[in-house]
């Protein structure tokens, strides 16, 4: 939680959140359990819309019908568009577009903006970045200062390697693109439209359009290595 939030938090008397609750209830908004919910007063919230149960709206925020927040969901200065699910989510100075699918452990830094039908999976990060409609980023992936197109399938554990410990650089991903699962996308760089990563690639050089890019050690096989070296405890 920033310090924004948390100043907000604490700017409103317990009354005065219940009563910003009430009225966002009597305007449609669905809120079936209050415990946790804090709802800011600058906080926009159209009918139809669900809040669950531990979810912190504050700042500009602003929630269009249909979406579902929570539970366990920080909202701060974040627009979210009609028909948007976020579980357990936080999301920072951001736009979530219409029927985006988030979470569960999903976190959105600032200046990000994820299109429609969208879908960020557990342990996603997404930081000063576009995420093209119907793009998949399903679990356990960073993706940073990055130019994401449509349709993109990012697998298990990839990284955007943004910062070189100086100056960071951007990435741009084109339409219909494969990410392997572990592949390192190496900034600046820059994936083709229709192009491939083999897993476990860390990719320096721009990849072609409908091009595979393989950028690993071959496997070597070294056999009977461990009768040999018996290398571990308990072992006889």
């Amino acid at each position: 939680m920033n310090r924004k939030v948390a100043e907000e938090l604490l700017s409103l008397t317990a009354e005065q959140r219940q009563e910003i609750i009430e009225n966002h209830k009597s305007n449609g908004v669905l809120i079936p359990v209050t415990d946790g919910v804090f709802i800011g007063k600058n906080v926009k919230l159209e009918k139809g819309t669900i809040v669950l149960q531990g979810s912190v709206l504050t700042g500009q925020t602003s929630v269009k019908e249909g979406s579902v927040i929570g539970p366990n969901t920080l909202l701060f200065d974040t627009t979210v568009e009609k028909n948007a699910s976020l579980n357990s989510v936080q999301a920072f100075e951001s736009e979530i577009g219409e029927e985006a699918d988030l979470g569960p452990f999903v976190h959105i830094r600032p200046n990000s903006h994820i299109a429609a039908r969208v879908h960020l999976g557990n342990f996603v990060e997404v930081k000063n970045s576009f995420i093209g409609e119907k793009t998949s980023v399903s679990h356990l992936t960073y993706v940073g200062d990055s130019d994401v197109g449509r349709n993109v399938n990012f697998g298990c554990g990839c990284v955007t390697v943004n910062f070189n410990g100086k100056e960071k650089s951007r990435t741009t991903v084109g339409d219909h693109a494969f990410i392997g699962c572990n592949t390192n996308l190496v900034a600046p760089v820059t994936v083709g439209a229709y192009g491939y990563t083999a897993a476990g690639s860390t990719i320096t050089k721009d990849v072609p359009e409908n091009a595979l890019a393989i950028a690993r050690a071959r496997q070597e096989n070294k056999e009977d290595w461990v009768k040999r070296k018996k290398p571990y405890r308990g072992m006889e």
